[in-house]
């Protein structure tokens, strides 16, 4: 423990909420809801955008970057909310969104800070590419009348894209960052880490200095406020490419990087009832440095993206689990969360997340999962996913030895027991069935193996064991012989041993 308490995020269990839908009454009643996150386990908590906002892209468009919106409290209110965490043993961290800002910032309008946006007198050619709404907008340039040019924006036209590139606005950010962590806060959630970075136009790109060097700068301002701070960043790009925002193999840039590309094949494996893309994805992800991680998850707050699968892939995910148009979202994703996908089926389900807590890296869940929620499709776009929380279905599982709620509890706890999972050596397993996957990590001569069944059928298998083999999750045993431990899986089974040798 005293190796690992300064890198906490390697085995923290991390829960994203937002406070708007959390609780009905913002973020004093997230504060009356903390048991319910301190039972289950979580560690550290994500909130979402709670800042001034008109409420055009659901907090991500942000007016004040150093106020809570009044809907949902005060300062004061968002200060007991994180105090009341930590005397549970619960960190906090917040999504730092500083790609852009609601175009109803008073810096938009100032002409002091005109040069604190991207300017350009005809839409650029040699700029950003690619539409992130692509239902909703048809251009990254909007042309505003009171400035007489044309200003960049990567997503909505009412979100001015800041001009990172500006020592000005780069200054703005430290102090964004340095006073939330003056009121509690253990890191961010850096939003749209590519896009942050994205050199304007082609003279930018030659004229300008790595744009890594900032998120160094960020990385070591942060650390100087506060030595346990951690840099989660949202970077959808292929591992090789993800690699460079941890800090060119020195970590000193993002401490963790959500794993976008193993998440999106093991929906796939998921598909075929087949292990083949998640174990391919596993032994392709490159090892972080020394002190960084991966962030693992099941659901997130956005689309579910498909976007780094071919597009053949991507329709087989597509016809598994969101065949309707209205199930898709711009052709790359799909806006519906887990139990629907799976048609209610609690075995998959429970598979998924035990699937999730044995994984290498950093489990993340989205508020809800705990209790099996589901979206709502008559909400538009990505809203459909960000459905208020059932706190009456919350209620109904806590007693309940049966209930998914139970069971995510049962895993985080065993979870925490297995520092294998967290920091071991990862090695996966041929047990000669393609429909289950197996894994093993080692750490300090400990061994924890899983062992998890993606076929609506039973399965027995021979897992690769020297030793004896308990069960985690029941306390059994199972028997090995010199050609193994014999594992016999009902449908959508799964199993945690620990191995102990003689």
């Amino acid at each position: 423990m005293i190796r690992t308490s300064d890198v906490w995020w390697k085995n923290a269990v991390l829960y994203c909420l937002d406070v708007e839908t959390f609780s009905d009454n913002g973020f004093r009643g997230c504060t009356e809801r903390i048991d319910h996150l301190h039972a289950l386990g979580v560690t550290c908590v994500w909130l979402m955008p709670f800042y001034p906002t008109p409420e055009r892209d659901d907090g991500y468009d942000i007016t004040d970057f150093y106020g809570v919106d009044p809907r949902l409290g005060s300062l004061g209110d968002f200060v007991e909310f994180v105090r009341a965490a930590r005397d549970r043993g619960m960190r906090v961290i917040a999504d730092l969104v500083v790609n852009h800002t609601s175009d109803q910032h008073p810096w938009f309008h100032d002409p002091d800070k005109r040069d604190w946006y991207v300017w350009a007198d005809e839409p650029q050619t040699d700029g950003p590419q690619g539409i992130t709404f692509p239902d909703k907008e048809n251009s990254l340039w909007e042309y505003d009348e009171e400035v007489g040019k044309y200003y960049l924006h990567r997503f909505y036209k009412h979100q001015p894209d800041l001009n990172v590139s500006n020592p000005e606005v780069r200054d703005e950010i430290a102090r964004i960052m340095g006073f939330w962590m003056e009121l509690g806060l253990s890191g961010f959630r850096v939003d749209a880490v590519p896009f942050l970075l994205e050199p304007n136009d082609a003279t930018d790109a030659l004229s300008l200095p790595d744009p890594h060097d900032y998120l160094t700068d960020l990385r070591a301002f942060l650390n100087r406020r506060n030595g346990e701070g951690v840099l989660l960043g949202e970077v959808n790009l292929p591992y090789k490419d993800t690699m460079a925002f941890y800090g060119q193999g020195v970590g000193d840039e993002l401490t963790m990087c959500f794993d976008f590309v193993g998440m999106q094949a093991m929906y796939l494996a998921l598909a075929r009832h087949s292990t083949g893309p998640l174990v391919k994805a596993l032994q392709e992800r490159p090892q972080p440095p020394r002190d960084g991680h991966w962030a693992t998850f099941v659901r997130n707050h956005d689309e579910l993206t498909l976007d780094k699968l071919p597009d053949d892939e991507r329709q087989e995910v597509f016809k598994a689990f969101g065949p309707k148009p209205e199930h898709q979202l711009y052709g790359r994703g799909l806006r519906r969360r887990l139990p629907s996908m799976l048609g209610g089926d609690q075995r998959r389900i429970r598979m998924v997340y035990s699937l999730l807590f044995t994984l290498p890296g950093t489990p993340v869940l989205f508020y809800g999962e705990e209790i099996g929620l589901v979206e709502d499709l008559s909400l538009e776009g990505r809203l459909a996913v960000r459905v208020p929380m059932d706190w009456e279905k919350a209620g109904e599982q806590r007693h309940d030895p049966e209930s998914l709620l139970t069971w995510l509890r049962q895993l985080i706890q065993v979870y925490r027991e297995c520092p294998e999972l967290a920091w071991g050596d990862v090695k996966v397993l041929d047990v000669g069935d393609p429909t289950v996957f197996a894994h093993r990590a080692d750490c300090d001569g400990g061994s924890v193996i899983a062992v998890h069944n993606f076929a609506d059928r039973e399965v027995s298998v021979r897992v690769p064991a020297e030793g004896a083999l308990t069960d985690l999750l029941t306390g059994g045993k199972v028997r090995t012989a010199k050609i193994g431990a014999k594992v016999d899986l009902a449908p959508y089974d799964c199993r945690w041993f620990r191995l102990v040798t003689e």
